[in-house]
C-alpha cells in the first residue's frame, strides 16, 4: 500500500475514509435517520492525523525545553565543568553582571564567584599582553591593579628587570627607551579564546585562559612583522580588597590550530587594522 499524501490520498485508490466506508462522500442534514432507522446517525469523534501529528511535536518541544533546563546552571558553574551537549558552554554569559567598573582603564570589580573569576583573569590576560606593558609609568599601574598588594611590589621589581632589558627592546626593534621607531606601530594584543576553571574556593581560584597573541612591528622596513601566537595562561586569584587579585601567573604554548592558506597582509594593512580596531573588554 503507498503512503497518504499531504491531503489523506492514496495513489491509485479512493480517499481514506475514517470511518471504514468506501470513500464515497456523504451528507446528512441535522437529525437525519441512519440507513438501519435506530435513529440519528452516530459517529465516533476521532481527532484527525494532523491534529495528532501537531500535539505530538507540541509534546516533544516542551520536554526538550524541559530537558535543556534541566541542570544547565549546574554544568555551567561547576569548577572546570565542560560543555558535554548537556547544557551550555563553561564561557555562556548567565544575566549576571560580571564588572562593576575600570581602574586605570583595566576592568574591575568582579562579583565573587567563578564567573568573576574566569572574568578577572581574561581581562587581566589582556592588560598583561598590552603595550603599556613596554613603559614604566603603565606597567606599574597595570601590575598595581591587577596583582594583590603583597605581591605586586616583587612583581614589578621582576617585570621591570624583564621589560627594560636592552637585548629584549632590540630584538623586537624598539628604541632603548622602549619607544616605538618613527614609521611603525607597535603591536602587542592577548585576544582570549575562553577560559576555564581549574579549581575555586570562596577566597582563591586557579582559572586558565587560552588566547591568541598578535606581536611584532608593522609599517614599512619593519625587521619584525607582526606573527600570530598561541598560548595558556594559567593565573592564581586571590580574593583580596573587594576584588579578584592575582597571586601568581604561568604560560605555556598552545593549543596551536592549523593555518589556512590565507594571504599575510601588507604592514600598511596591519598598521591600520590595530589603530582602527579597539580591543574588548572580555566577560563570561
Amino acid at each position: 500500500m503507498n503512503p497518504p499524501d499531504d491531503h489523506g490520498y492514496r495513489s491509485g485508490g479512493a480517499p481514506d475514509d475514517p470511518y471504514g466506508g468506501t470513500g464515497q462522500t456523504r451528507t446528512r442534514l441535522p437529525g437525519a435517520l441512519d440507513d438501519d432507522l435506530h435513529g440519528p446517525a452516530r459517529r465516533p469523534v476521532r481527532p484527525s492525523r494532523s491534529v495528532i501529528t501537531v500535539v505530538g511535536v507540541v509534546v516533544l518541544l516542551i520536554a526538550a525545553i524541559a530537558f535543556a533546563n534541566q541542570g544547565g546552571d549546574d554544568d555551567q558553574n561547576a569548577p572546570g565543568g565542560t560543555n558535554d551537549g548537556r547544557g551550555t558552554s563553561p564561557t555562556a554569559p548567565t544575566g549576571v553582571r560580571p564588572v562593576q567598573g575600570k581602574t586605570d582603564g583595566i576592568p574591575t570589580g568582579y562579583s565573587r564567584d567563578a564567573q568573576g573569576a574566569q572574568s578577572a583573569a581574561a581581562n587581566y590576560t589582556v592588560a598583561l599582553g598590552s603595550d603599556g606593558m613596554y613603559e614604566k609609568d603603565r606597567r606599574d599601574l597595570i601590575v598595581n591593579t591587577v596583582y594583590a598588594t603583597d605581591v605586586a611590589a616583587a612583581r614589578r621589581s621582576d617585570l621591570d628587570k624583564a621589560y627594560s632589558g636592552k637585548e629584549l627592546l632590540s630584538g623586537i626593534g624598539l628604541d632603548p627607551d622602549g619607544t616605538v621607531p618613527d614609521g611603525l606601530t607597535f603591536v602587542t594584543r592577548h585576544n582570549p579564546m575562553g577560559a576555564k576553571v581549574e579549581s575555586f574556593g570562596k577566597n582563591e581560584a586557579r582559572v586558565s585562559v587560552w588566547y591568541s597573541a598578535l606581536f611584532g612591528l608593522a609599517g614599512e622596513n619593519s625587521r619584525n612583522p607582526v606573527t600570530e601566537s598561541w598560548y595558556t595562561s594559567t593565573l592564581q586569584l586571590r580574593w583580596a580588597d573587594g576584588d579578584w587579585k592575582i597571586v601568581n601567573h604561568t604560560q605555556k604554548d598552545g593549543p596551536v590550530p592549523v593555518g589556512r592558506d590565507q594571504m599575510a597582509s601588507g604592514s600598511k594593512e596591519m598598521a591600520d587594522a590595530v589603530q582602527q580596531f579597539g580591543g574588548f573588554t572580555y566577560a563570561r
